[in-house]
């Protein structure tokens, strides 16, 4: 008898102690459920609703239809993947290639290193709009500084470009835009990693005869391979979201040469009001980002397998 009532009294005891944990956890889970889960369930209902606001027309189940117009007959969709691609792909490389040269340099000094990181990470903490309004007045191909400096130079000869009006550059002003702010934030996570590698590998390779360009290639480049990856994972997510500047500098002009996927959706959601043609663009979206992040994760983990 004594062992039922101690059994019944410590199940007691754990089932008040999962409630007291199931009650401290109900707000974060309720709170997920509400900004998170729903919406996303709302938004795969949309995909196949047709719900124009414009013509005050209640919504109607067109199936897959919006899916496949947005795939196989919106051209203006695919242009806007192809300069969301530009940016991800040539904009991180640069960034990429800028940062790991600036944390080789800054791993090297000694008391400097703080002061000048300081300095570098200002971009990043500046806020996308605040970094929009900022270059669309150094690039005014009249007023910018940007165009003042390059006529300076070259002695009056060549006056510039007209940057977010030429077809021709104003993709590339994007793009410069976006590694400006974010070159310095793959700098300090390459630099994170070069201060984790231990100096003994170093000093043991340059005993054997390594040369400091065989030294990074076969030691500093592959310890630092995981950490390279997830920067460019967050970058690739980051950039594919890329709004902000484009909105603020170009408008998505001249034309849509600058027109990002995200900048596209903003357009057919919240000036055209097409609920669901946007819906199906973003379910797209989602499925992109997810396959590219699981696309590094996985290669992550093969690289630690192989380590």
């Amino acid at each position: 008898m004594d062992c039922v009532k101690k059994w019944f009294g410590s199940s007691a005891q754990i089932i008040r102690k999962r409630r007291t944990a199931y009650l401290f956890a109900a707000p974060a889970i309720i709170t997920l459920l509400a900004i998170t889960i729903f919406p996303l369930l709302y938004e795969v209902r949309l995909v196949f609703m047709s719900w124009e606001l414009t013509t005050n027309t209640p919504p109607e189940f067109v199936g897959l239809q919006n899916l496949i117009k947005v795939l196989f007959q919106d051209s203006r969709f695919w242009s806007s993947m192809r300069v969301t691609a530009v940016l991800i792909v040539v904009g991180v490389s640069i960034q990429l290639g800028i940062g790991t040269g600036l944390a080789l340099l800054l791993n090297r000094m000694g008391h400097w290193r703080t002061p000048l990181v300081s300095l570098f990470l200002i971009p990043v903490m500046i806020a996308p709009v605040v970094a929009g309004f900022q270059f669309r007045m150094i690039y005014h191909d009249q007023f910018g500084p940007l165009n003042y400096i390059i006529e300076i130079i070259t002695g009056g000869r060549w006056r510039g470009f007209a940057w977010i009006a030429d077809p021709n550059v104003a993709l590339f002003a994007i793009l410069m835009t976006d590694v400006w702010q974010w070159t310095p934030f793959l700098m300090l996570i390459v630099l994170a990693g070069l201060q984790s590698i231990p100096l003994e590998l170093h000093e043991a390779a340059e005993v054997d005869g390594a040369s400091p360009w065989q030294s990074f290639w076969r030691i500093t480049l592959p310890l630092l391979l995981p950490v390279i990856v997830i920067g460019i994972l967050i970058r690739a997510m980051d950039a594919f979201k890329l709004f902000d500047i484009v909105y603020l500098v170009t408008g998505g002009g001249p034309g849509n040469v600058t027109e990002t996927i995200s900048f596209y959706t903003y357009l057919q959601g919240f000036k055209f009001f097409s609920l669901g043609y946007t819906a199906a663009m973003a379910f797209i979206q989602l499925i992109i980002i997810t396959l590219i992040a699981r696309f590094f994760l996985s290669f992550q983990k093969r690289q630690r397998g192989e380590a």
